[in-house]
């Protein structure tokens, strides 16, 4: 277990097999109303809603449904403004209570619509993959999409508990779970050269399995004391974003289609990675220790065509940018990130 402290107050990150059941004590603790909205989708729901009822049979409160198509699309303004509709017509007011019930696409949204809807009520998190387990449910973040850009309208608002069951990750596909693997890559890059190096050493999904609860703990510690420094990403937080100003682009020129988010993001580190080694900015020998480490599980390092003057004027529109920069994340050495300031006309040199 962690515990979050921030300005507004503290949280705590649950990590465990089986421990779904904690939702109910963490409702009992914390709901002051009766009602109870699961934001989820069909994909979590075939798979894990006979066991989210069965945490809650018997409860005293009412357990209302909003079920989303799974993917990328749904963290949509039209989405938001139907569960917003559906929230009034249950009734759903302050002291009532979401349930974000899926990986980092639902966490997103339903964190977004907990954000705003009244000006704000409560939430829980209970992420679903690796993804959302390690990165996307901790710290705050939370957003929906445009046409024009991913996480483009959002807030930081934090849950009041956030519960992660290791044990729902056995369901996941190969695919999915490598999508996971690829942040926790990301984390050793930036700040942990052992997790990088157990990354190295493990041998196959079962034995990741057997030290999965240490990996996940590890990668929420690192983004937990990093958020408590900088919880609204002013400048320390965005070392959190290496990957990602080339891997958010990727993702939005094949309309979410094409690649994961842990894909884009192994293609983002591998990308300036390469190209910072070539500059003199990161140490010789780290480019082909990541390609290495992204390829043994399985991640992309190279896209099919290569990244087009498109890819990456939709990188110039990165949240991160300021004015004619940007700011980019690079790494010295492994475990060891900088933030650096760009113009927007050298970004090529560092993506392509």
């Amino acid at each position: 277990m962690l515990e979050v402290n921030i300005e507004g107050g503290s949280y705590k990150i649950n990590i465990g097999n089986g421990i779904l059941p904690m939702i109910e004590e963490v409702l009992n603790c914390n709901l002051r109303g009766n009602k109870v909205a699961v934001i989820t989708d069909s994909n979590v729901m075939e798979l894990h809603g006979k066991k989210f009822a069965e945490a809650l049979e018997g409860s005293k409160y009412q357990i209302h449904y909003l079920i989303m198509e799974p993917g990328e699309k749904s963290k949509s303004m039209e989405n938001y403004e139907y569960i917003c509709e559906q929230l009034l017509e249950l009734g759903l007011d302050r002291e009532d209570l979401i349930i974000s019930f899926g990986g980092g696409v639902i966490g997103d949204l339903g964190g977004f619509v907990a954000s705003t809807y009244l000006r704000g009520i409560p939430y829980i998190q209970v992420p679903t993959t690796l993804l959302s387990q390690v990165d996307s449910s901790v710290g705050g973040k939370v957003a929906i999409n445009l046409q024009g850009g991913k996480n483009i309208i959002g807030s930081f608002y934090h849950p009041i508990a956030v519960i992660m069951d290791t044990g729902l990750l056995n369901t996941l596909s190969n695919r999915v779970f490598r999508d996971g693997i690829g942040e926790i890559i990301k984390y050793g890059c930036i700040s942990s050269s052992p997790l990088f190096q157990q990354l190295e050493s493990i041998r196959g999904r079962e034995q990741f399995m057997d030290s999965i609860e240490q990996i996940v703990y590890m990668c929420c510690k690192i983004k937990r004391d990093i958020v408590q420094e900088d919880e609204n990403e002013n400048y320390l937080r965005k070392v959190l974003n290496f990957g990602h100003t080339l891997g958010h682009a990727v993702e939005r020129h094949y309309n979410f289609n094409e690649y994961s988010h842990g894909e884009v993001v192994a293609l983002g580190m591998w990308a300036i990675t390469g190209n910072t080694e070539k500059m003199g900015i990161t140490q010789p020998g780290t480019s082909d220790r990541l390609k290495s480490l992204l390829i043994k599980y399985g991640l992309p390092v190279e896209m099919d065509k290569p990244i087009s003057d498109k890819i990456i004027s939709l990188a110039e529109k990165d949240k991160k940018s300021s004015g004619e920069c940007i700011y980019l994340v690079v790494i010295k050495e492994i475990g060891n990130a900088e933030i650096i300031k760009v113009g927007k006309e050298e970004l090529k040199s560092y993506l392509s």
